[in-house]
This record gives C-alpha cells, sequence and structure tokens, in this order.
C-alpha cells in the first residue's frame, strides 16, 4: 500500500465510523441535547433569526450559524440526531478541506494529507466533528481566515476573499471571539514581518462589503427583535465569562471554574492519541528549527500563533473548556507534521505508522459502540423516551431534559409541583421523576407501580388502571 492510499484509508474509515456515530450514538445533556433541542425548535416554529431557548425566551448567548446548520438538517431529514449533527459534518469536512488546500500551497501533497489525517484523527476533533455547538463552526472560521490571510499576502484573490468569508463566518458562529483569535495572532506576526504594503493585497473594500452583507442583517433584526442581544453576548460571554470565575452565563449554561492555565492539559487531552510524541519532536529539533526556503521561519511562526493564541488568551481564565482549544488544532497538525518531516528522515513507516493508530483507535470506537457501552454510559434519555408507550402523555417532574424534550418533538409536559402532577396524571401516562426526588415522589404516588425504565438520571412511572 502506498502511503497516499494509506492515508486516504484511513481518513474514509474515520469518516465512516464518525457517520456510524451520527445515527448510533444519542444526543447528550446537557450541552449537546440543548443545542439540539435549539435548532429543532427553529425548524418547527420557522424563527429563523432568533433561536429560543424555550418558549417565549431567546437563546442570545451567541449568534445562530450552529443553530441554522442544524435546523436545515432537520428541515431535509426530519429529527433525528443524524439530522442534527449534519451541519457540523459538512463544517469539518469543509475545515479539512481549506487546511489541505492551504498545506499544498507551500508543501507537498503527502505533508498536506498527514496533517489533515491528524487532525481528523485528534481525540477533540474527531468527537466535535459531529457534535451539536458552536465550536466546529468557529474553527471553521478562524481557519479559513488564517489561512486566507496568509496566502492572500502573497497577492492570490481568491485566498484573499477566504480571509475575509471566514471572519463573517466566525461573528456568525460565536461572534467577536473569532475576531481576537484571528487578528491577534496575524497584528503579532505582521509586527514581526513588517511588510505592511502587503496588506494591499487583500481585497479590502470588497472584503469589508462582504462582511456586512452576511453579518450585519442578523445583528440588527437580532438586536431589534430582542432587545439585549449585544449586553447578553458581547459583555457576558466575552468579558464577564472571560474575568469572572464560576460565572453562571445567564440563562443557558452554568460556566465551570478550572484552576488557572487548565488550558493546557485540555490540550494535551484534546490532541490525543497524538501528544504524547510531542517529547519526541522536541528532541529531533533539539539543534534548532529547519530550514529549506527563506520564507520557512516565517510561516513556522505563523502557525505556532494560530496554536497559542487560544492557550494564552484562556490561560487565565477559569471558565473554561476543552473545547476552547479547537481552532488551534488544525494548525497544530499542520506545523507538527512539517516539523516532523524536517527535523529527520521522512520515511513511509511512520506514515503506515499513523494510520495504524487511526485503526486501533477508530476500531476501539467501534468495539465500544458494538458492546453498547457509548449507548448505556452517556447522559441522555433518547433510551428512556424510546421505551415510553407513545399512546399516552408523557411529563417530567421539578426538572427539564433537553434530549428528552428532543426524542420527543417537544411533546413532553413540564411539571413544577406533586399538585401539578397530581391534576394532570392518568392511566397510561408517563412521568419522568429524578432519583434524588424519587422518594418524595414515592411518599405520595406510592401507588403509581414499580418504575417501567429508568436512565442515569431519571425513573419512568406509568400509573396502573
Amino acid at each position: 500500500m502506498t502511503k497516499s492510499q494509506a492515508i486516504l484509508s484511513g481518513l474514509l474509515l474515520l469518516l465512516a465510523v464518525r457517520v456510524a456515530a451520527m445515527v448510533w450514538v444519542p444526543l447528550t445533556d446537557t450541552t449537546e441535547a440543548r443545542y439540539a433541542e435549539i435548532a429543532r425548535t427553529m425548524a418547527e416554529t420557522g424563527n429563523w433569526i432568533t433561536p429560543l431557548f424555550d418558549l417565549g425566551i431567546p437563546y442570545l448567548a451567541e449568534p445562530p450559524l450552529h443553530s441554522w446548520l442544524s435546523a436545515s438538517g432537520i428541515a431535509l431529514f426530519g429529527v433525528t440526531a443524524f439530522a442534527v449533527r449534519l451541519g457540523v459534518l459538512l463544517s469539518a469536512l469543509a475545515t479539512l478541506a481549506i487546511l489541505w488546500l492551504w498545506a499544498q500551497s507551500f508543501t507537498d501533497r503527502i505533508t498536506a494529507a498527514v496533517a489533515v489525517l491528524l487532525v481528523a484523527s485528534s481525540g477533540l476533533f474527531f468527537v466535535a466533528s459531529a457534535l451539536v455547538q458552536a465550536d466546529m463552526a468557529l474553527t471553521l472560521g478562524v481557519t479559513a481566515a488564517m489561512a486566507g490571510f496568509y496566502n492572500g499576502l502573497s497577492g492570490s484573490r481568491r485566498w484573499g476573499w477566504l480571509f475575509f468569508a471566514g471572519l463573517a463566518v466566525g461573528l456568525l458562529a460565536k461572534g467577536p471571539v473569532a475576531w481576537i483569535l484571528s487578528l491577534l495572532p496575524i497584528g503579532i506576526y505582521m509586527v514581526w514581518r513588517g511588510s505592511w504594503k502587503d496588506l494591499q493585497q487583500l481585497p479590502w473594500i470588497g472584503g469589508i462589503a462582504l462582511i456586512a452583507i452576511l453579518v450585519m442583517p442578523w445583528y440588527v433584526a437580532a438586536e431589534s427583535i430582542a432587545p439585549g442581544y449585544l449586553g447578553i453576548s458581547i459583555i457576558g460571554e466575552h468579558v464577564q465569562r472571560y474575568f469572572e470565575p464560576g460565572w453562571a452565563g445567564g440563562l443557558y449554561s452554568s460556566g465551570p471554574a478550572h484552576p488557572r492555565g487548565m488550558i493546557w492539559l485540555f490540550w494535551i487531552l484534546a490532541t490525543l492519541p497524538w501528544s504524547p510524541l510531542l517529547p519526541i519532536l522536541l528532541w529531533r529539533l533539539r539543534k534548532g528549527v529547519p530550514r529549506k526556503t527563506p520564507d520557512d521561519t516565517g510561516l513556522y511562526l505563523y502557525l505556532l500563533l494560530f496554536v497559542l493564541t487560544p492557550l494564552v488568551l484562556f490561560t487565565p481564565v477559569q471558565n473554561t473548556i476543552v473545547t476552547h482549544v479547537l481552532p488551534g488544532v488544525p494548525a497544530a497538525s499542520l506545523l507538527a507534521v512539517m516539523l516532523w518531516l524536517r527535523s529527520g528522515p521522512a520515511q513511509a513507516k511512520w506514515v503506515h505508522l499513523g494510520v495504524a493508530e487511526v485503526v486501533v483507535v477508530a476500531g476501539g470506537i467501534i468495539l465500544v459502540s458494538v458492546l453498547g457501552l457509548a449507548r448505556t454510559a452517556l447522559p441522555s434519555e433518547a433510551a428512556l423516551i424510546g421505551s415510553f408507550n407513545a399512546s399516552g402523555r408523557l411529563a417530567i417532574l421539578w426538572d427539564r431534559s433537553f434530549s428528552a424534550e428532543f426524542y420527543t418533538d417537544g411533546d413532553i409536559t413540564r411539571l413544577n409541583s406533586l399538585e401539578d402532577l397530581e391534576s394532570w396524571l392518568a392511566a397510561g401516562d408517563g412521568v419522568m421523576v429524578p432519583k434524588y426526588r424519587q422518594a418524595e415522589f414515592l411518599a405520595r404516588f406510592g401507588n403509581v407501580g414499580a418504575p417501567v425504565a429508568e436512565s442515569r438520571k431519571y425513573m419512568l412511572y406509568i400509573p396502573v388502571p
């Protein structure tokens, strides 16, 4: 098997496993199922401007690109986990395509393909490539902006347009943080480069117009329909989340407080199974960074800034999560592959070793899925909903489950008290009871009967006639 065939086989295997997981693995609470339910509601109501966190409550913590992608999948293929994840997968594939084309413009096809393989098989990217949330769309925008800017400086108009398109995607995916992740490393690089006249190669007038056309209509409409959006999105999600440990995230989510600097450990975990090879790469580089063309050091610096920006930016932040490192993963893989191949013998066995590692990882994922471990260990109510007799009504007591709402197409009633349950419950109806309050429920409804199903968090009761 040639190197090209080995790489292609590894990529196709990863894609097959990921697509299968999109169908097999249920939507998980809280984050993924929340985003999926927002998208389902968008498709159901036809309100494509204001994502809804709940009836009458807009979800304005983030722009709507991820909701548009997921809701489009639902509109085309129905309310399924595969449909709601499809737009995210397409964003991931677009990110890999841009990385491959960009790498090919200054290196060879094999190096570019190996870099793509490393990205696709990195733990975080593999999971996030079909995880219903905004981070993959953000990564697409940042990757497009960084690649477009670098190649646009050399006079390529198509790459220059990609720079501005990437900034627009980032603004619609996550908001101003996309510009920080893109323009901060670009600014540092340009200071180092010193050739400011090269900026004239970029289509500034047309590019700024493109951003305005793509982005401003939604921002204006969202603020007019739901006043306060800018305050929530910019001040809350960008300023308070950054500076306030344990920030509660308003109506939408909690902000986990981790030790400062945790983002670096997240990066090591996110780039498994490849991060253990980093000490070997550093040893190979002990005599200095290799140079084969006059511009190599500038390219290495650009990629390094691309990688380090999210890490440095979130080092002092306690409200950080592992997906914050995702925008830098494509550049990290490309930089690592280039340095590895140029700092020692570029033997074919390393390519085959990498593909073998991908096969082992993919095989492990398949085995876990076949045994059913992935489904039973995940926080999701898909199986619980599947066990309910659809002829009756279903309610959830004292709580809210986004996965239960998604898998019932929103046809689940939330009850806030035992009094509400008593007036609602009838034979054949079902009620999901949180396990931590099950004793309180049984003290009043002990004659309901034994639970018919359970999940990690809930017991499902159906009253006997």
